[in-house]
């Protein structure tokens, strides 16, 4: 019962934060869309202050947009924000990871075999990184390099230090979903300590009848580019926990980065192109760059020397009856009917081992998983051998 109700709990935060997040990012693209968008206004706005415009059509009707070059001359009496869409993605993305990763601490972030932490220290790291990560961010944002665009390249750099920092000290998943922390802290701090108070700054003068101060305004503007070009990379690690083939690699870190540089080319491509700058060889690139990784992650592995000889007709190692046995002692004890292990209590994806049928139906992803990417059994908690990798491999390449 205490799992069925930690799954549900995770279920209701988790989809909170996906809606949360589509709302947030959902906003980003469409204002930077909009930003890019405007158009010269006439002249008889350009006397109103408004600096550019847009005419749109959705739902059945036209749609005229505006947009002042610093503020208008009073204070409407509607004014909409847009903060609570990134509060409430970071509070509920906070609130997951502690559920799942810092309350699940020995089966989600402490792997062993990369460093042997207790749970606290393991919590603890985890914040720090996330509040380190995010001070060196916002000290660099008030250098003069911001201005420059050595600042993505000095950004990304310091990105890969922290990724690989983390890899080294949790488990993959767990160092992904604390990139996913720091990122997200980032973009939510982004918005709390520089736009909004940016724009409080900017309606607090309209709303005395002065000319407001352009500087918190670019400053905000600025910080919101930042925010929609982490977007890409921030949705990849929220769903990567679905794909150990990246963060069970011995090259995670390296992994993680270039599949979030390729994300960041991929958002260039299409600011570019709001603003009517086509360059398709971007998107060609990027593409490629993407198929280069899968390609490599995909690729075997130097086969390990094993110390069961085949027979000399060219038999698989193992019979039938052995390599049955195998999977239900290693894949068994999550993917069965009713799993041993106290972490499933169903079968994950819904994946069941239990007769020759099964393996042979699954065969091809049992091969994947567990002899090429072999991110499987789940941390290896089944303790699975090299040689039992390799037997295993043997006998499904022969047998299926």
């Amino acid at each position: 019962m205490d799992v069925f109700f930690a799954d549900w709990v995770s279920l209701l935060l988790r989809w909170f934060h996906v809606i949360a997040g589509i709302a947030w990012i959902g906003a980003s693209f469409y204002f930077i869309w909009l930003d890019n968008h405007l158009t010269d206004p006439p002249q008889w706005k350009k006397d109103k202050g408004i600096g550019g415009d847009l005419w749109a059509i959705h739902g059945g009707g036209f749609y005229e947009v505006a947009k002042y070059k610093v503020g208008p001359t009073e204070m409407p009496k509607e004014l909409h924000w847009f903060k609570w869409e990134a509060y409430t993605t970071w509070i509920t993305g906070m609130l997951l990871l502690t559920w799942v990763y810092y309350f699940g601490a020995q089966a989600y972030l402490i792997d062993p075999g990369v460093r042997e932490l207790s749970t606290g220290a393991a919590v603890g790291l985890g914040l720090l990184y996330t509040a380190i990560g995010w001070l060196i961010y916002e000290g660099l944002c008030r250098t003069p390099l911001v201005e420059h665009k050595a600042f993505g390249a000095v950004l990304f750099i310091l990105g890969t230090g922290m990724a690989w920092l983390m890899t080294e000290t949790f488990s993959g998943r767990g160092a992904y979903i604390h990139m996913g922390a720091l990122i997200g802290t980032i973009m939510a701090a982004n918005v709390f300590v520089k736009i909004i108070p940016g724009q409080k700054k900017m309606v607090a003068a309209v709303a005395r009848g002065e000319q407001p101060d352009s500087k918190p305004g670019l400053v905000g503007k600025q910080r919101s580019v930042h925010n929609n070009y982490l977007t890409l990379p921030v949705i990849f690690i929220m769903i990567s926990n679905h794909y150990p083939m990246t963060y069970q690699h011995s090259l995670n870190w390296l992994i993680l980065m270039a599949l979030i540089l390729i994300t960041v080319v991929v958002r260039h491509y299409f600011n570019l192109a709001h603003r009517g700058i086509r360059k398709p060889l971007i998107l060609v690139v990027a593409s490629l760059a993407f198929v280069a990784v899968a390609g490599a992650l995909s690729w075997p592995g130097t086969p390990q020397k094993t110390t069961v000889d085949s027979s000399d007709n060219g038999a698989p190692v193992l019979s039938d009856e052995q390599g049955l046995a195998l999977i239900m002692e290693k894949c068994g004890t999550c993917h069965s009917r009713e799993p041993s292990d106290s972490m499933f209590p169903t079968a994950p994806s819904g994946v069941v081992f239990s007769n020759l049928d099964d393996v042979e139906r699954w065969a091809s992803r049992i091969h994947a998983r567990t002899v090429v990417t072999r991110d499987m059994p789940f941390m290896n908690r089944t303790e699975i051998t090299d040689e039992q990798r390799q037997a295993l491999g043997d006998w499904l390449n022969s047998r299926f």
